[in-house]
């Protein structure tokens, strides 16, 4: 559950990002940041501000990430229903998890993208597979005692 609302919650993030990276630089101006951190978050704050001034439609792009965040959120439905049969579910989540480093190692420096941030992008992946790991090792537990118990070596009268 912990994982549907994280991903929920990115999701829904992912719409207002011209306004949440407006408060984040503005906030962060306020506390004791470092300082390629502050240019950073200003530099992402102007590029977004001056995209949305000028070409508003590329913002149809990030729509469709918090949508897709959405409906991959809905797919975690299965495994709360059904853990055993759709255990593919924690799996796939779990490769794309891992997936999440090359991409961040491969497209980060194509787009000009920090280290540091990039550090921060990956550390999602290690992060959100933690619970999966969690969820897939319960899977199995469960999947073994109902094969113990369909055979008749457990179930007892």
């Amino acid at each position: 559950m912990i994982f549907i609302v994280c991903l929920v919650l990115s999701g829904l993030t992912a719409f207002p990002l011209r306004t949440e990276t407006a408060w984040l630089a503005d906030a962060a101006h306020r506390l004791p940041t470092p300082a390629p951190l502050l240019h950073w978050l200003d530099r992402v704050r102007t590029g977004l501000a001056d995209t949305d001034a000028r070409y508003p439609f590329i913002a149809y792009g990030t729509d469709w990430l918090a949508f897709a965040h959405l409906v991959i959120a809905g797919a975690f439905w299965g495994p709360l229903r059904d853990p055993v049969r759709n255990v593919w579910v924690i799996q796939w989540a779990l490769g794309a998890c891992a997936a999440i480093v090359p991409l961040a190692l491969i497209c980060g420096p194509l787009r000009g993208i920090p280290v540091y941030w990039r550090c921060v992008d990956m550390s999602f992946g290690a992060v959100g597979a933690v619970p999966l790991l969690l969820v897939l090792r319960a899977i199995r537990r469960v999947e073994r005692v109902g094969r113990v118990g369909r055979v008749g070596q457990l179930k007892r009268p």
